[in-house]
């Protein structure tokens, strides 16, 4: 998990719910969402806070919060472009990933 920043600053979020491949272990995931973050996500100035989240019905979700919802989006695109994210992408099982964002309003 990443916190930078006073939460104060939060202006929009990204939410992406998926599954993982078969034979894709939890503890396999957490690596590769540290190496996300130490890699890739540390770089981004604007993003205020990154975490992983795990449902009751076997989804996980990879929330970041930023300044803007166009700061979130930016970050999501620039996941295909950096070797760490692809790594941490290639465990989604294809087709179940839902992104959504969000702007704050409150």
């Amino acid at each position: 998990m990443i916190i930078n920043s006073n939460i104060n600053g939060i202006g929009g979020m990204e939410f992406a719910k998926f599954k993982l491949k078969q034979g894709v272990t939890e503890e396999k995931l957490i690596a590769l969402s540290h190496l996300v973050e130490t890699e890739f996500l540390t770089q981004q100035d604007e993003l205020i806070i990154h975490m992983l989240l795990r449902g009751a019905d076997g989804d996980y979700a990879d929330v970041v919060f930023a300044s803007s919802q166009q700061k979130a989006e930016e970050y999501c695109q620039q996941w295909l472009h950096n070797a760490a994210a692809l790594s941490y992408l290639d465990v989604i099982e294809h087709g179940s990933a839902q992104l959504t964002f969000w702007t704050r309003i409150h």
